[in-house]
């Protein structure tokens, strides 16, 4: 059960717990914010939990209820999160209108590389060095990240920062683009897929994915790209669609951790969020 204050009720295929009055009004209420400054750009960070850290970075639209609710199970998992506002309207529920106006803009800002193939976006270099403080302040043996959809292979690309430990690229969607070069695509120069790949041999390092199947926006063909790079070091969890949340229709399944989970223990999607913080566990923790 997701902890939000109060003990939620929760009904099965629901998409995230029954919240009460006040956590409506302020579904981040529950956070700490703060500010964290990088070579001159300055974002909003929300902050939660103890323990070793966790960067959680959005799906598109942005830092919805269900992206702050996944959050929640990473603090009660035993982990400090940082939560970066990066795109949308942080605490705004999903839409298919606010969706487009978010893409929209992440199209035409300097931050983000949705299109070009080999090279990852700017807003990478920022996020590392979240990563690494965010290590400096909650100590344990380096950190997590979780990108999803656009951010999905964010987490990879963090990895050139070295307390980056423990990345999980959850339906990565970019490069976007139909052609077979663009859907293998990786989102990073070769140089840093070449230092990602040499940290995972020397250091000992897993990569874990997530996507249903058939999902035209993360395409099977990025995760065949991991395979053959990582082998063994990459760890692809593919799902049937069907045992996506039936809340979220008509949409196609796509988000695993957040609006397609259906958190209920057995459920294939339940069963890959603890992966997810299996993962953490192994890899963070100190002995």
């Amino acid at each position: 059960m997701i902890e939000t204050g109060a003990a939620p009720a929760l009904a099965y295929g629901s998409r995230h717990p029954i919240r009460t009055t006040e956590m409506a009004r302020d579904p981040l209420q529950d956070f700490d914010q703060d500010e964290f400054t990088h070579e001159g750009t300055t974002k909003r960070v929300f902050r939660k939990g103890t323990g070793p850290g966790v960067v959680v970075i959005s799906e598109v639209p942005g830092i919805t209820p269900e992206v702050a609710d996944f959050s929640r199970v990473v603090v009660d998992a035993g982990f400090t999160v940082a939560m970066p506002d990066i795109f949308g309207e942080a605490g705004r529920p999903m839409s298919l209108p606010y969706a487009a106006s978010t893409i929209a803009k992440a199209c035409v800002s300097r931050e983000f590389t949705l299109f070009a193939r080999r090279q990852a976006s700017p807003v990478t270099v920022w996020l590392r060095a979240l990563a690494r403080d965010l290590h400096d302040r909650a100590g344990g043996r380096g950190v997590g990240a979780v990108g999803m959809c656009l951010t999905g292979g964010f987490a990879l690309a963090m990895m050139v920062e070295p307390s980056l430990l423990a990345p999980v690229l959850s339906q990565p969607s970019t490069p976007m683009g139909m052609l077979p070069g663009v859907r293998r695509d990786l989102g990073l120069s070769d140089a840093d897929l070449a230092t990602v790949k040499e940290r995972c041999e020397v250091e000992d390092l897993c990569i874990l994915g997530l996507r249903f199947h058939r999902d035209p926006m993360s395409p099977g063909q990025r995760f065949q790209r991991l395979r053959e790079e990582f082998g063994d070091r990459f760890v692809g969890i593919e799902l049937d669609p069907a045992s996506a949340n039936p809340a979220n229709r008509p949409m196609p399944p796509h988000s695993v951790l957040t609006n397609d989970l259906i958190d209920e223990p057995g459920q294939p999607t339940w069963e890959a969020r603890e992966q997810v913080l299996d993962l953490f566990r192994r890899t963070l923790v100190d002995d």
